[in-house]
């Protein structure tokens, strides 16, 4: 169960800036919500819990996630405010986002965690921080979640997910919140760069002895690699395959994805950062959120590629 905000997203159709587009192409995206369309493409049941307004993109919201496999059946339909909209800015630096999202339904989620039934059949219900940001009953479901644990049967998987314009690019603001919020989880995803900024650790050990003795913590480092440490302290990497870039956006939803599947497929830590790698890759590969990932038989063979084989790994 992902329970977030998703939003209609407006992209271009090519690489020119945003200003000098003349028509945008309509998609859907939300890290929840990717993550769980990830999920159901790796061949697992997912659910999403979310709101969104009464109108046109609301409804695309729902029919799109239903389209992937994604069960929607817990989201909520709000008739006073509207769906949120993101727009994606390519450029020579990379790709930018516009959101306007400010007052959507999403913001509106009453505190209380909604969806009880649903939520109680879970095996694993994940959230982020980006819900933390978006109105004080956001913050508060996810504290209920997390820190108080409202529902206590599933395990929480947590992505920090540090969104700058969301903190008022205060990050003095936002540490001490999310902070919390990845020492009451269960299993932690989060940047090495966003933990740098916001709580000046520069290594992914820093990042482990800040947080303590969480049951799983998985430190990204972009084309450098990702670890993971275990309850007992084990520690845990794979370096990042080489990968065709067409732009970011998405890519570490699809990460967490493909960890949460090894995850609910009783894998290994490593199989765990290797199939988060190929998922993310896929998601580097293209303009969309949601990526086509390649099919299982073709996944198992790199995961079971020996270290010498991985590291040289070219995904293009």
């Amino acid at each position: 169960m992902c329970i977030g905000e998703t939003m209609a997203v407006l992209s271009p159709p090519d690489a020119r800036p945003l200003a000098h587009q003349r028509a945008l192409s309509p998609a859907v995206g939300g890290a929840e919500s990717n993550v769980a369309g990830a999920l159901v493409a790796l061949g697992h049941s997912a659910a999403w819990l979310g709101r969104v307004g009464d109108d046109p993109l609301g409804r695309r919201v729902l029919e799109d996630l239903t389209a992937r496999g994604v069960d929607v059946s817990a989201a909520e339909t709000d008739p006073m405010r509207p769906t949120g909209v993101y727009f994606k800015d390519t450029g020579p630096e990379g790709t930018g986002t516009h959101y306007y999202r400010r007052d959507s339904a999403a913001a509106a989620m009453d505190p209380s965690p909604a969806g009880l039934p649903l939520l109680h059949r879970a095996r694993v219900l994940h959230l982020t921080g980006i819900t933390t940001a978006l109105s004080d009953s956001c913050a508060e479901r996810v504290t209920r979640i997390i820190s108080r644990r409202a529902v206590p049967a599933p395990v929480v998987s947590f992505d920090v997910n540090y969104r700058p314009a969301l903190w008022r690019h205060r990050p003095a603001e936002a540490a001490p919140v999310l902070l919390e919020l990845a020492r009451g989880a269960d299993l932690v995803f989060v940047g090495r760069d966003e933990a740098e900024t916001m709580w000046d650790t520069r290594t992914a050990r820093e990042v482990r002895d800040l947080l303590g003795p969480v049951p799983a913590l998985v430190v990204k480092d972009a084309g450098h690699g990702a670890t993971v440490y275990g309850a007992d302290g084990e520690e845990t990497f794979v370096p990042t395959p080489a990968a065709r870039i067409v732009q970011p956006v998405g890519a570490g939803d699809a990460f967490a994805a493909g960890y949460l599947a090894a995850y609910l497929e009783d894998r290994t830590p490593v199989n765990g950062l290797r199939l988060g790698h190929l998922v993310a890759a896929a998601a580097l590969g293209t303009r969309a959120d949601v990526p086509t990932v390649l099919t299982r038989d073709t996944l198992d063979r790199h995961l079971a590629l020996d270290n010498a084989a991985w590291s040289a790994l070219r995904l293009t």
